[in-house]
């Protein structure tokens, strides 16, 4: 089994990968660093779950490598009793503890949660619930004490991605079809409260922000969306700096920063410590809302102009319909969340300064595709995971100072 390769550590302000822990025979789909330790659980396709602890000579060697039923698809850990909850594709939550040397895994519960691939868990130690979620559509909660299921929810695609709000009981599911339903969970009881729709693809990621209750969702339509929950005013803004899916997200309470990542391999860390702007609702019309030309549906305007028809598309500061030629102009736009050039009208273009092109997110080459990120404030260290089965280890203090 090989080993970890260790990195030079730099002063930069970017993330610098300090460690690769490799030996999986399969995808990695989880990672998460041991808090207080020098350590990393994983688990993986290839049935395993295993402990990595930094030894002596400084590299990270497996201490723990179990074989479950079946391929590993997500994992939950809970810091203050040790306990693993691993989500497996043949639709069962397996239930461990880990012994207080972290050599030494303990099997205590099996639930039978899904009747497909778990996409999802979460462990409440206040309420002492195992919350799920899986690709046969369904969002259920189990008392972790009795193992006995407490409720059920049938959504109306697969689920994909499970948050859950200790204080207020609230969950927030992320499906298939890119919603994200809301609901307000009780021992035997729940509420559907909203569906937030604003994805054009998949979600594929969730993380919760519960100081400022704040949702990020991240979607295969490569953008990530900011769920103002806590402002009740319904207010969203949407993050684009990504050229591919988004599968992965972490945030940084200290540093107030979102890292995100994809299959795009790219990392972005996002600053969230800033005042930023909605999108504007895009527009529909008939003709450019500018030069009047008619839009290719518009059949009778097009006979009545003796005109071929134009494409529509919009400016993304104004939101106004408009034809190709008139936005033609190219700007980014960061407080709208546009890392990126995108399209801007003649007339807006003219608005936009210099300190509007201001970057509010760095990027950042992981060198792998991303579907699984985690961070450690206190160590100022993250962990990133792939398709590429390696597992890596980033410095991330002098980001999150």
């Amino acid at each position: 089994m090989a080993s970890a390769e260790i990195r030079t550590q730099s002063k930069s302000r970017r993330p610098v990968l300090i460690s690769k822990l490799e030996g999986c025979g399969g995808v990695v789909t989880a990672a998460i660093i041991i808090p207080k330790e020098d350590g990393v659980i994983s688990v993986s396709e290839d049935r395993t779950i295993r402990v990595w602890l930094k030894r002596d000579s400084g590299l990270y060697w497996p201490s723990i490598c179990h074989t479950l039923p079946a391929s590993c698809s997500t994992m939950e850990y809970s810091t203050e009793t040790r306990r693993i909850f691993i989500g497996q594709d043949n639709g069962t939550i397996s239930e461990f503890s880990l012994s207080e040397d972290f050599n030494r895994l303990l099997a205590r519960r099996e639930y039978l949660a899904h009747q497909n691939r778990v996409t999802g868990v979460v462990f409440s130690l206040v309420a002492e619930w195992v919350l799920s979620v899986g690709r046969d559509k369904y969002f259920q909660w189990h008392c972790s004490e009795s193992g006995r299921r407490l409720g059920g929810h049938r959504l109306n695609a697969w689920g994909m991605a499970l948050q859950f709000d200790e204080e207020s009981k609230h969950a927030f599911v992320g499906d298939y079809s890119g919603q994200i339903t809301v609901l307000k969970v009780e021992d035997n009881n729940y509420q559907i409260i909203t569906t937030l729709k604003g994805h054009s693809g998949s979600v594929r990621c969730l993380t919760w922000e519960p100081e400022k209750k704040l949702l990020f969702s991240g979607s295969f339509d490569q953008s990530i969306i900011v769920w103002d929950i806590g402002g009740q005013k319904g207010t969203a803004f949407e993050l684009q700096g990504h050229a591919g899916k988004v599968e992965a997200l972490a945030y940084s309470p200290r540093s107030r920063q979102l890292f995100s990542g994809g299959d795009d391999t790219r990392i972005v860390i996002w600053n969230m410590d800033v005042d930023r702007k909605e999108t504007p609702e895009w527009e529909e019309s008939d003709v450019c809302q500018k030069c009047s030309d008619p839009f290719f549906w518009n059949f009778k305007e097009m006979w009545n102009s003796k005109t071929i028809g134009v494409r529509q598309h919009h400016c993304r500061k104004c939101g106004r319909a408009l034809c190709d030629n008139c936005t033609e102009p190219r700007s980014s736009l960061p407080i709208l969340g546009y890392e990126f050039d995108v399209r801007i009208c003649k007339d807006c273009i003219e608005t936009i300064t210099d300190a509007d092109r201001a970057p509010m997110a760095t990027f950042h080459e992981a060198k792998h595709a991303v579907v699984y990120m985690h961070i450690d404030d206190v160590k100022g260290q993250m962990v990133t995971c792939g398709v590429d089965r390696v597992i890596k280890l980033w410095d991330i203090s002098s980001v999150t100072l």
